[in-house]
């Protein structure tokens, strides 16, 4: 299957909106050692993309939540057919089946995403001024060269932390260095993004209590950063702006919806132990990764103070008004 529909689909976001931003004055060369104008071209590539993809994206939202509210019943599953992993495994794709609930919808759209990242990879990889044909997937002669010369800081955004001198010369890349550098801290950003993606997402919903959900969000929050510091090292840094970008507009997405739509409560986080609960420390509330303002602590009635009764084998304490002499008549 020929993916050139993805290629030229790329192609046409990117310059639609580089010619927005020349059409606005965004300057075309370069300025600090930047271009802006391509740059923003694949930030806004992001933004095109995020809202094509925001209805499922509110899928996903239902879907972990219906997977959460299914907990309970799993758990149950769980410890009626224990040792019997095949029988669970069946049992449990029933209950999603019944439930409407679909394990895998957490990661749709990182999964629609791919072919994205794919076609930008491949399109950025073209961009080397000693290709011959400089017109495929739509782009004229003249746009050609003006992206292959695009830069970050002097590092060509089709460059990489892993471009060889050769690659470096002919994509006129001024120091090898400064390409490594701004590579790799692209590179850093982009783990630490990936990782916080997931990690809000999952202390504001909890770990899962089916164990193929929870092999899933353990591949999210740790395979998939710990993988991109080796593959970071082949992203052209245009890629990898497109990965950070992606990143932060999806923990902007995420802490709006999770304000808008908190997760249930659950019973268990709902009834505390009776002995943990004291009603004068401060409870915590709501803000990104559950941090938030402490209530103020629950006033405190003040209480008789208690008078102790005499000790065992003590003599009884006289009555003093009792113990005075009658007053005589006269």
């Amino acid at each position: 299957m020929s993916l050139d529909w993805i290629y030229y689909a790329i192609s046409w976001i990117l310059l639609t909106w580089h010619s927005a931003w020349d059409a606005i004055g965004v300057p075309d060369g370069a300025v600090i050692g930047t271009n802006f104008a391509w740059i923003l071209s694949i930030v806004f590539l992001v933004v095109t993309v995020r809202v094509i993809l925001f209805p499922v994206f509110v899928k996903q939202i239902k879907s972990q939540r219906a997977m959460q509210a299914l907990q309970p019943k799993v758990k149950e599953l769980q410890e009626k057919h224990k040792g019997d992993r095949e029988t669970l495994q069946k049992e449990m794709m029933e209950l999603y089946k019944k439930e409407k609930a679909n394990p895998l919808m957490g990661c749709l759209p990182m999964f629609l995403q791919i072919p994205v990242f794919l076609g930008l990879f491949h399109v950025l990889r073209r961009l080397d001024p000693g290709k011959q044909d400089k017109t495929l997937y739509g782009w004229t002669v003249e746009q050609f060269e003006s992206v292959s010369q695009a830069k970050l800081f002097t590092a060509p955004i089709a460059g990489k932390f892993g471009s060889t001198a050769d690659e470096l010369t002919r994509l006129n890349a001024t120091n090898g260095s400064t390409v490594k550098i701004i590579a790799g801290v692209l590179v850093i950003v982009m783990i630490a993004t990936t990782y916080l993606t997931s990690r809000q997402m999952i202390l504001k919903t909890g770990w899962a209590e089916d164990p193929q959900q929870r092999m899933i969000q353990r591949l999210m929050l740790y395979g998939i950063p710990a993988s991109l510091l080796i593959s970071g090292a082949i992203f052209p840094i245009g890629v990898i702006i497109y990965w950070v970008t992606n990143n932060l507009f999806t923990l902007g997405q995420q802490q709006w919806v999770l304000r808008k739509f908190p997760p249930p409560v659950t019973a268990k986080k709902a009834v505390a132990p009776a002995a943990s609960r004291n009603p004068v420390q401060p409870a915590k509330s709501g803000g990104l990764f559950g941090r938030g303002k402490a209530a103020p602590p629950a006033p405190v009635k003040a209480t008789a103070p208690k008078v102790a009764g005499p000790k065992p084998g003590a003599k009884p304490v006289s009555n003093p008004k009792k113990s005075r002499p009658a007053k005589r008549q006269g």
